[in-house]
This record gives structure tokens, C-alpha cells and sequence, in this order.
């Protein structure tokens, strides 16, 4: 059997990008909606995962009910939701300054995490699309002084109608050349990530495929924590990116389109 068609077969859990791989900005891609039902078809499920912490799953819930996609609450995660779950596992009670908007607020409040403003125990920087020059000066100061830096994700750009804009990594960059601190980085492609996957929907790494259109956060959770990890063409990689990787993917796909059409042929 192909390779391509034998990492379908053996896919029971789809973890699904959300921007450039199931839509492109406001508009949802060729085959996305059939390929989620091919999947029910095949007695496999699906979930979607996103690294940008700036809205609320709720938002996202949303967003693909206006593209005639409806899911519920648990069919989708966030980096933000793995913070939380980071933090509550690993520094319960610990006191958080967050970097964040209101949308992720808001969660973080409903997640049992105590929020401050005054000198935490936790630094938190997610994608901060309402970032101040106060919340920067605030944030080097509190992780100077000792504070724990964490991250919702790494990704250093986030890719908009016309171009990118500054996403997570880049305030982090900013932050840890002020401070001398990196941060731990949670999202993609860490195994927290991979962790919370599994252990919300009982699946098992073997049968776990990460699917996006990013090599060093989508395919890298599946290819460096005992998944796979395939690649889609429709949104940041282009073909020739691979050669240069040193992540490489298990399976690449020209998009969701073409993994429906594979998978109905089986």
C-alpha cells in the first residue's frame, strides 16, 4: 500500500491546524468540510487544535459555525487551554501575570488560575493583540525579579490577509533580550500538547496524526513526540521548504481535499 494512503488507514485521531490548513483567513479551504465527514465515515474522529492564544475557543466555535462547520466546546483546543493545564497540574495555586488579551483572561479566570497584576509567581506572554508597552515593562521587571517565565506557544508570526504579524515568539524574543531569560514554551510542538491530546480523547500516539501547514509546529508534534505528523500545501509551506527542514514529515498532502479523496479510497 502507499505510504501516504497506509498513514490514513492507520490514523484514528485527526489533529487538525485551523489558519492554512482547514481555512485561509476568512474563507474556508477546498474539500475541508467533506474531509471531516470522510473521517466519521471511516469510524475515525477528529479535533482541532490552534496555537493562537489570542481568542477564546468560543470564538474559534464561532467562527467555523459561520463557515457551516459546527463543533462543540471539547472537538477544540487552544495553546491557552494547555497553559491553564500546565499550571494547574504543574504550579497550582501559584500567583500569574498575564500577557494576554481579554479573551484568554477570561479563560485563564474560568480555568481557577489566580491572575495579578502586582508581583506574580508566573509570568505568562501568550499572543497579546492588545500588547502595551506597560504589560512588556511589567513582564521583564517581574521575570528579573525572579519570577517563573512561561509561553503559550512559540510561533514568531502569525500569518494575516496580506502578510504576518508579530505573534508570541516575537514578544518573547523582545522580553528575554531585555531579561537574559528564554521562557518554556507550551502549544506546538511540545509534549504537553500531545499530552493533553490524548488524555482528553483516550487516544494512543501510534494512531495520533498532527495535521497542518507549519514543519517546526504542526508536523514537529507529531514527528518528535511518538505521532505523525503530515503535512498540507495550502497554507505557510511551500514544497521546496522540506528539502531544507530538519523536521521532516511523515506524509505530505496537497490538503485536506486530497487526504478525503485518499482516505475514501480505502
Amino acid at each position: 500500500m502507499d505510504k501516504r494512503l497506509e498513514l490514513l488507514k492507520n490514523t484514528e485521531l485527526f489533529v487538525l491546524d485551523m489558519d492554512g490548513t482547514f481555512y485561509l483567513g476568512e474563507g474556508i479551504l477546498p474539500g475541508a468540510l467533506d474531509f471531516l465527514s470522510t473521517v466519521k465515515e471511516a469510524g475515525k474522529d477528529y479535533l482541532f487544535f490552534t496555537n493562537n492564544s489570542s481568542k477564546a475557543p468560543e470564538d474559534y466555535i464561532r467562527k467555523l459555525a459561520g463557515m457551516n462547520c459546527h463543533i462543540t466546546r471539547d472537538q477544540i483546543m487552544t495553546s491557552g487551554d494547555v497553559t491553564i493545564r500546565y499550571l494547574n497540574t504543574h504550579h497550582a495555586g501559584k500567583s500569574v501575570y498575564l500577557v494576554g488579551t481579554p479573551a484568554l483572561e477570561k479563560s485563564f479566570r474560568e480555568g481557577g488560575i489566580p491572575l495579578t497584576a502586582e508581583m506574580p509567581d508566573i509570568v505568562v506572554v501568550g499572543f497579546d493583540t492588545t500588547l502595551t508597552y506597560e504589560k512588556l515593562e511589567r513582564a521583564c521587571t517581574y521575570i528579573r525579579q525572579g519570577a517563573l517565565f512561561l509561553a503559550t506557544h512559540l510561533d514568531i508570526n502569525c500569518p494575516v490577509e496580506g502578510g504576518f504579524i508579530p505573534d508570541c515568539g516575537a514578544f518573547c524574543a523582545a522580553i528575554s533580550l531585555s531579561t537574559g531569560k528564554q521562557p518554556k514554551y507550551l502549544g506546538k510542538p511540545f509534549p504537553e500538547t500531545v499530552e493533553m491530546v490524548l488524555d482528553k480523547t483516550g487516544g494512543t500516539k501510534a494512531h495520533t496524526a498532527f495535521v497542518g501547514d507549519r514543519l517546526y509546529t504542526d508536523v514537529a508534534t507529531g514527528v518528535k513526540n511518538g505521532a505523525m505528523g503530515l503535512l498540507v500545501l495550502t497554507g505557510e509551506t511551500k514544497m521546496e521548504d522540506v528539502a531544507t527542514s530538519d523536521v521532516q514529515p511523515d506524509g505530505i498532502y496537497q490538503g485536506l481535499e486530497e487526504m478525503g479523496q485518499l482516505l475514501r479510497s480505502l
